[in-house]
């Protein structure tokens, strides 16, 4: 049992699950943020010590691998520039493969993406998914006990997926929508936690070395079916949702590059757009999460449950989907 494991990005989304679940099993985590407010969400959980540093210092890396168990990664951008993605899937865990052989630390578990490819990088069309290959490749070359987990859309309580779309649909008389027709199958935040600690406690920790995961839900939806049935679980339009218009390919990149150029994180980029070519669920070539011990939940069963409360929350400021 890794009873002292380092979580980077445990502040975050998919990360505030796992340290709930750490611990709950008495499994130390420690958090490193370049904010303490980012991590704001662990700093009272017991079992979690929130340490300030920067991961993207191969000295401040390696000193906080020092003395864990293992690592768990779960730092990612969805949107940047070239060397924003570089920096982030590629560099990092670059940084993390010398640290963890300058400290004799072996066991990481690694959340890349369903649709990567660590064989052909190259081949992907979206700086994400190649960034994302290219950062899997240099892991899968190390020396090191690992174990990638490959998620779907993940949705959630406090996703940027989900909640954005039925928000919108509040806002909106229609949903002018991109990549409508993109396949997903949307996994639930829960399960991924349980994912990860399922690979460093209990009996598939040794089992998963080595070892890809497919970490996606039972049902597979297009994106617009998605997002029609956000508007609806949130009770938009008397609980019809707006109506959703498919964008032609044309329009869908002209929509994505005018939200580029709007201040802020976009809703919407175009690499998203060429992520969404790649179908997103899962391929068969590897196990998915019932092979961790695992029964997945449907998002048709769990997502009306927070999103029927949009109402009574109000209108929070917009965030970009997660994909």
């Amino acid at each position: 049992m890794q009873k002292n494991v380092l979580l980077l990005g445990g502040g975050g989304f998919v990360g505030r699950h796992v340290c709930e679940k750490l611990a709950r099993r008495s499994i130390k985590a420690t958090v490193p943020t370049r904010r303490l407010p980012h991590a704001a969400a662990v700093l009272t959980l017991p079992q979690v010590r929130v340490v300030q540093a920067d991961l993207h210092d191969p000295a401040q890396l390696s000193s906080l691998v020092a003395g864990h168990d293992a690592v768990v990664n779960l730092v990612a951008i969805l949107q940047g520039t070239p060397s924003a993605f570089e920096r982030v899937h590629v560099d990092l865990p670059r940084s993390l493969v010398r640290a963890c052989a300058q400290t004799g630390v072996r066991r990481v578990v690694h959340i890349s993406a369903l649709g990567a490819d660590e064989a052909r990088p190259e081949s992907l069309p979206s700086m994400y998914l190649r960034s994302k290959s290219m950062g899997e490749q240099l892991l899968h070359r190390a020396d090191l006990d690992l174990t990638v987990i490959r998620p779907s859309v993940i949705f959630g309580a406090e996703d940027r997926f989900l909640n954005t779309f039925a928000r919108l649909q509040r806002l909106a008389p229609f949903v002018p929508l991109a990549g409508a027709q993109a396949q997903l199958q949307p996994v639930w935040v829960e399960d991924v936690a349980d994912a990860v600690v399922a690979c460093l406690h209990g009996p598939h920790q040794t089992d998963s070395l080595g070892r890809i995961y497919e970490a996606t839900g039972p049902e597979v939806y297009t994106l617009r079916e998605l997002v029609q049935w956000a508007g609806r679980w949130a009770g938009v339009a008397g609980g019809r949702g707006r109506p959703v218009w498919p964008l032609p390919e044309a329009l869908a990149r002209l929509q994505a590059r005018l939200m580029e150029l709007m201040p802020g994180e976009p809703l919407l980029s175009r690499d998203n757009l060429d992520s969404l070519r790649v179908p997103n669920v899962a391929t068969g070539k590897h196990p998915g999460l019932a092979d961790l011990g695992l029964q997945v939940s449907s998002v048709r069963a769990i997502a009306p449950t927070y999103l029927s409360g949009l109402e009574g929350r109000g209108s929070p400021p917009m965030a970009r989907p997660q994909l």
